[in-house]
């Protein structure tokens, strides 16, 4: 008898959970007047803000504010006193898509000689998502490819927030080639309270196939959650990599000191292939698509539900 109750019973979970998702992603707005920066609100709260201007290296999403307005990334570079923090790898700017070997070039460090990604265009500017164009740039100002890239903002039930990051390459200007290298490519730093060492580190991390701690270093995962105490909350961060992209699971430059980063072409590093094993090839107007998302969530990996969301987002055309 009791099974006859369970399909009824999970529907209405369901239902509930999509009505109450549903009613937070209403709430969502994009503020765009400011120039350079997008600053995005739930519920009248801040969020985060998308931050485009020509004087970045690239465009980067700061801060962002997780469940209960808990700061959920490292505030250095972008602002410099913060107490408690690693004043290591300024390139690691709170959550943002680049790579570092793009024909030979890396665009995933900061300087003079390092490539830069600029912002072209908008495609869209809509209430609850933005979908820009970019120009790859090399140290001399020639361009080695572009992107188009579409960031959807979204609300999760119990206070979860979440980013749906899509970059499309696309070989604009010639052949393009992404290498084999570690440095890449969809990453966030995180709070240094969620670093697995250090001072303030409270941090615990785990991949979907249960693989924890610092050895999910370079392995295959459909997803990964770091999860510790920021000041009196238990929070964390989920990282997905969608089923649709190239190389699914991917591989994962996840670090113990708060950089976690989806990275489908280190295959040399990560697995102690050849050099040039994860190198991915575009031929002059072809291009290719990766998605990615970063949930910000309250509890460890079990109370956060990260693995339902993962597979609602990835396996149904559920809209959070």
């Amino acid at each position: 008898m009791k099974r006859k109750y369970l399909p009824s019973l999970f529907l209405i979970l369901l239902t509930t959970n999509s009505a109450s998702s549903k009613e937070d992603n209403s709430s969502i707005k994009l503020d765009y007047q400011n120039k350079g920066e997008i600053t995005v609100t739930i519920n009248n709260k801040p969020f985060t803000t998308y931050h485009y201007s020509k004087d970045r290296a690239k465009p980067v999403l700061y801060p962002i504010l997780g469940p209960s307005g808990k700061r959920m990334v490292r505030d250095w570079p972008l602002k410099k006193d913060s107490p408690n923090e690693a004043h290591d790898h300024p390139h690691h700017e709170s959550l943002w898509y680049s790579h570092g070997d793009v024909n030979g070039i890396s665009f995933w460090h900061v300087g003079e000689k390092m490539g830069k990604i600029r912002h072209k265009e908008f495609i869209k500017k809509g209430k609850n998502e933005i979908i820009t164009k970019n120009d790859w740039y090399s140290p001399k100002g020639i361009v080695q490819c572009s992107d188009k890239t579409r960031i959807r903002f979204f609300a999760l039930p119990n206070g979860g927030r979440g980013i749906d990051y899509e970059v499309t390459i696309i070989a604009s200007n010639g052949d393009v080639k992404f290498g084999d290298t570690k440095e890449g490519s969809m990453g966030i730093r995180t709070h240094p309270a969620l670093r697995l060492k250090g001072d303030v580190a409270t941090g615990k991390a785990i991949n979907n196939n249960g693989v924890s701690g610092k050895s999910i270093w370079g392995k295959p995962a459909k997803w990964l959650y770091y999860w510790g105490k920021i000041e009196d909350a238990e929070v964390g961060i989920g990282i997905f990599d969608h089923p649709s992209n190239p190389r699914h699971p991917t591989t994962w430059h996840a670090r113990d000191y708060g950089l976690i980063a989806a990275n489908p072409f280190g295959y040399s590093h990560f697995q102690g292939k050849p050099r040039g094993t994860g190198d991915l090839i575009l031929k002059d107007g072809e291009k290719i698509t990766f998605r990615y998302a970063f949930v910000f969530l309250s509890g460890d990996n079990k109370k956060s539900g990260v693995d339902d969301i993962y597979t609602k987002w990835g396996f149904s055309d559920a809209q959070f």
